[in-house]
């Protein structure tokens, strides 16, 4: 397949990385050289300099037989025209923006453009992504990660593994003779910064972070099982009142357990539009670095604190007084990937990378064949891939023992029919059931091959 890129920061990169590796046809645009400079050597790729909505700069990028163009650059407007050039000029079939102005949004997603006058198949917002990234945290606040497959029905779990936690220094396969009624596996394990799938020999240690797949019935049990406690969330102090902390005060809002929200706000006209626009959440205009104000929010008696301010810095340094002043779980948004190593040392218990959720948006709607959705883990190190089995799929028909997988990859999940079932060796999958796999990067291209999935991207 050939797709055009347009933006070489680091969403179009990992997107790029992602395509590239599975041997397609890339070609990234970027109007500043030395971005497409490190793309064109660090991947393979193909690169053009210039702005992405001339249509003679997306000529040179090959946009007259590209099958998909992705536009990714930092302007709405660009990302747009981008769009809108592809499509009228050069016809192609499938174009994906992303788009962060609300404007745009309310009106995209309101149905008031129609597709011959804007014609964008798929709009991402890194806002909106980041918003559910955020109430998914908070739904399941004793896990650093958590994302659901299988219409819900099943969960992905980032767990730390502290000087509690029962299960460790046991081998993986005595936890299915120790909890037998558990529908839950351990996928992935990071220890000492290195993410890898595990065997079922293999202990887990304090200190791993472990990635675990559960029926999510079962999640509750899962998190006591690994030593967290599990309490809900009815009091959270939201500091950041723009897009993001404004819709997840929103989601909040509409829940039907009743959670008491405050918001910070810094900025005095957000936080006036923040206040017009919610109903029941107190919100405060001034600087959530100051203690008085995080006292007067509540922050003593909060349950979580939730981050989401444009600063990096600002976020981890408020998340670490309020857990000074007693608020147990802190989540922080953080767009600089460098500082994630921090977070531990500094007692923040879980982040939110925009760049990564965005990455696991566009990948969920140009993956190909039966894939239904694409999560991207940690630094892009692996993916969970939710696909149909079709008849023509290697695995169909075969035990799960039998299947000859990569080393990095392992099954989370199946489902058939209705039924969420966890994996064992002598479960069989069948023409028609959906499965939920972790598989490392590098391994990707051959668990689409036997899925058999890499002939049509759409």
């Amino acid at each position: 397949m050939k797709v055009v890129i347009c933006g070489a920061g680091q969403v179009g990169w990992q997107i790029a990385r992602h395509l590239s590796g599975e041997n397609n046809d890339v070609t990234v645009v970027d109007n500043n050289p030395d971005l497409v400079a490190r793309a064109t050597d660090t991947l393979d790729v193909q690169g053009v300099t210039g702005f992405a909505s001339y249509p003679d700069v997306l000529e040179r990028a090959g946009a007259r037989d590209a099958d998909m163009v992705i536009a990714a650059t930092y302007s709405d407007e660009v990302n747009m025209v981008t769009c809108q050039v592809a499509h009228s000029i050069f016809s192609v079939p499938r174009k994906i923006a992303r788009l962060r102005a609300q404007s745009y949004l309310n009106a995209i997603y309101a149905d008031l453009y129609r597709q011959e006058h804007l014609p964008i198949d798929v709009v991402i917002s890194p806002e909106r992504e980041v918003a559910e990234a955020a109430l998914r945290r908070l739904s399941v606040p004793a896990a650093f990660d958590a994302e659901t497959f299988l219409g819900g029905r099943a969960t992905l779990l980032g767990i730390a593994l502290d000087e509690d936690c029962p299960v460790v220094n046991t081998p993986l396969r005595q936890l299915t003779d120790l909890f037998s009624t558990l529908k839950a596996i351990v996928v992935g394990v990071r220890r000492d910064n290195s993410l890898f799938a595990p065997e079922s020999a293999d202990q887990l240690f304090v200190g791993d972070q472990v990635y675990v797949f559960a029926e999510t019935g079962d999640v509750n049990r899962t998190l006591e099982i690994f030593g967290k406690s599990v309490k809900r969330q009815d009091r959270v102090v939201i500091l950041g009142g723009g897009n993001v902390g404004l819709s997840v005060a929103q989601a909040l809002e509409t829940r039907t357990t009743r959670v008491r929200a405050k918001v910070i706000e810094l900025n005095r006209s957000i936080a006036e539009r923040a206040a017009d626009a919610l109903e029941r959440t107190v919100v405060l205009h001034g600087n959530g670095m100051d203690m008085e104000l995080l006292k007067e929010a509540g922050i003593h008696r909060a349950d979580a604190i939730l981050a989401v301010t444009d600063d990096d810095k600002v976020n981890m340094l408020a998340a670490v007084r309020a857990k000074a002043a007693g608020c147990p779980m802190a989540i922080c948004l953080v767009n600089d990937p460098s500082l994630v190593p921090l977070m531990e040392p500094l007692g923040v218990d879980a982040y939110i990378n925009p760049r990564a959720t965005t990455v696991s948006s566009i990948l969920r709607h140009i993956r190909h064949g039966r894939v239904r959705g694409v999560y991207s883990v940690g630094d892009a190190e692996a993916e969970v891939i939710e696909a149909q089995v079709l008849s023509t799929s290697p695995i169909s028909g075969r035990a799960v023992r039998d299947i000859e997988f990569p080393e990095g990859v392992l099954i989370g999940a199946v489902m058939k029919g209705e039924t969420v079932v966890k994996p064992e060796g002598s479960t069989m999958i069948d023409e028609g059931d959906v499965v939920v796999i972790f598989a490392m990067a590098a391994d990707v291209p051959e668990v689409e091959r036997l899925l058999q999935v890499s002939i049509d991207f759409f």
